[in-house]
């Protein structure tokens, strides 16, 4: 069979990826997906995708690996390590073999799992590090201008896909927050026409909801409900 050249190897990674984008899957398993992918086109032993918390630690959110090992690797801080220098400084960086850079944490589970070359590339969106995409070799690897602008691609593709999850989860809290701040507005006015005060009746919503552990959206709900059966 012959060898795939690097673009070939590109434009199969790029449009497996795309498909997965465009499909309905959950957002971890487009990453999983992705990393996935991205390791079978590009040969690698290990790739994985790390995403800044709100501790603004790099964190472990996908990889391929079945290490639990590497799975269980704590948090880097920014700076720290490989892939906190790429997240810190917002540009990739290439090691020739982990295991004998100082600037890598886990030489003892690069030993372990027989890691050698890393590629780690930022992932950003509109300049804001959100993570970082690192992609490992077992053997030594000089990586080329054209496996480096695919690794580069698939990030930002990622870094889009993770930031429009996140709005989709945004705006759907802040619909849901409208909601049930209408429902409380109308459980009130049911409340005020039985003779109590504005303040009265959200204390009564708010009391019952802690009494009963309850959202108040739902003590909302109840009290509209038994009003309209009463009607």
């Amino acid at each position: 069979m012959p060898r795939k050249s690097p673009y070939s190897k590109q434009i199969e990674a790029l449009s497996k990826i795309s498909q997965a984008i465009s499909s309905d899957l959950y957002l971890e398993d487009i990453l999983k997906l992705i990393v996935t992918v991205t390791a079978e086109v590009m040969n690698s032993k290990i790739c994985s995708l790390m995403l800044l918390n709100e501790k603004n630690e790099l964190v472990l959110k996908a990889t391929q690996s079945i290490s639990e090992e590497y799975k269980k690797k704590p948090p880097l801080k920014l700076g720290e390590g490989i892939a906190g220098i790429v997240a810190k400084e917002n540009r990739p960086i290439i090691v020739e073999d982990v295991k004998k850079d100082p600037r890598y944490i886990h030489r003892d589970i690069a030993e372990k799992e027989g890691l050698c070359s890393l590629a780690s590339v930022p992932l950003s969106v509109k300049g804001k590090i959100i993570g970082v995409f690192n992609l490992y070799t077992s053997t030594p690897h000089k990586f080329t201008k054209g496996e480096i602008e695919t690794l580069i691609t698939v990030a930002n593709q990622a870094a889009i896909v993770i930031e429009n999850s996140r709005l989709l989860v945004q705006t759907k809290v802040i619909q849901e927050e409208l909601e049930t701040r209408k429902l409380v507005e109308r459980a009130k006015g049911i409340l005020m026409k039985q003779g109590l005060s504005e303040e009265e009746a959200f204390r009564k919503i708010q009391k019952k909801s802690m009494d009963l552990r309850k959202p108040m959206r739902e003590i909302a709900e109840a009290i509209i409900l038994s009003d309209e059966i009463q009607k």
